[in-house]
């Protein structure tokens, strides 16, 4: 059987979640889960149909996915798991990620072995986006007892500082995107540039 991404288990409780996102925007040390077995039966096999899918494997965070993807009740599957408290900000260092039946890698060093693989920082991967824009405050899954430097990681996420990140990000990308065009224009100029030229 080929791996599957998104798929994870709390370290502690061994607990099967779905990995909505890897590392969130301004906490690179938390991720967002669904714990499957919270799911109503139906909403639990549409996930899990989602997961093992082209379009959440080629996903790089499910949230991606989720926010594409129709229940049966012809809500959303993102913000319906997010307004019925499915979803649960949880310290990266908890989870571990389970591709396969042999295989098993905490998400924390899974998200360093990415950053180096892109060439950059953790805190980088955490992607913008309408899906980030549908999670606000969202629940937190640790054990009363979790240590006071666990206990700062997991604050709930507000909306300004989401869309603090958004906004940069969305700068970020249309810059990235006004460089590439100029690039290609200086490779091949298009067909209407040429046009204008001769005329």
């Amino acid at each position: 059987m080929a791996d599957l991404k998104h798929i994870g288990r709390m370290k502690k409780t061994g607990r099967k979640v779905a990995v909505v996102f890897r590392t969130l925007p301004g906490e690179p040390e938390s991720c967002l889960v669904c714990p499957t077995e919270n799911l109503r039966d139906a909403d639990h096999d549409l996930l899990m149909t989602l997961i093992e899918s082209n379009t959440g494997q080629v996903a790089d965070e499910l949230a991606d996915a989720m926010q594409r993807t129709p229940l049966g009740d012809g809500s959303i599957m993102l913000a319906r798991f997010h307004t019925t408290g499915n979803l649960t900000k949880v310290s990266t260092s908890n989870v571990e990620m389970t591709p396969n039946p042999s295989t098993v890698v905490s998400l924390d060093e899974l998200n360093k072995q990415i950053a180096e693989i892109k060439g950059v920082a953790i805190k980088d991967l955490a992607v913008g986006g309408s899906s980030v824009e549908e999670v606000g405050e969202v629940r937190t899954l640790e054990t009363p007892d979790a240590s006071a430097e666990s206990q700062t990681a997991e604050t709930p996420l507000s909306d300004e500082k989401l869309a603090t990140k958004l906004r940069a990000d969305a700068d970020g990308l249309f810059k990235e995107a006004t460089d590439l065009r100029k690039q290609a224009e200086e490779l091949s100029p298009s067909k209407k540039t040429t046009a204008r030229g001769k005329a």
